[in-house]
């Protein structure tokens, strides 16, 4: 488990990080207000998060690797952060949809079915908790697969 600690630490910071990015959605009016720009400014999600796995493997290459880091060790890390990741966002989308922002399903099924972009029973099946779990658990691992491996390439250090 200790050797687990930085990337334990890493994938607790994403979570909280995604949290927060919920908030800065949520009082911005995406969520609602200003809900039909949601689309292209949710993606900007990408920057913070990447940048979580940047400063993650570095962590990781300063103070377990001693300065020197290889490709795999990295993208080990990487891969250990993202299943933890994985994990946790069943409950940072529970929190989102109950907590921070718990009239979005709503706002955008009514948005959708009001730009004629899909049906209210189509709608109610893509926005809902459980739709977006499912998501959430295939979308992480996909997503941090990839970003681990980009981000491993530019971290190693030998």
């Amino acid at each position: 488990m200790k050797n687990l600690k930085i990337e334990i630490k890493w994938a607790i910071i994403f979570a909280t990080m995604t949290l927060l990015w919920m908030l800065i959605e949520k009082a911005t009016g995406l969520h609602d207000t200003h809900i039909d720009k949601h689309m292209v400014y949710t993606n900007f999600i990408a920057i913070p998060a990447i940048a979580v796995y940047v400063f993650a493997l570095l962590d990781k290459r300063k103070n377990h690797y001693h300065e020197k880091m290889t490709y795999m060790q990295g993208f080990v890390c990487g891969l250990i952060i993202t299943l933890i990741v994985t994990i946790l966002s069943p409950l940072t989308q529970y929190i989102t949809s109950t907590f921070i922002t718990p009239d979005y399903f709503q706002n955008a099924i009514a948005y959708g079915v009001s730009t004629g972009k899909t049906t209210q029973e189509a709608a109610e099946g893509y926005f809902n908790l459980e739709n977006y779990i499912i998501q959430g658990l295939i979308g992480a691992p996909v997503m941090g697969l990839l970003t681990t491996a980009i981000v491993a390439i530019f971290t190693r250090k030998k």
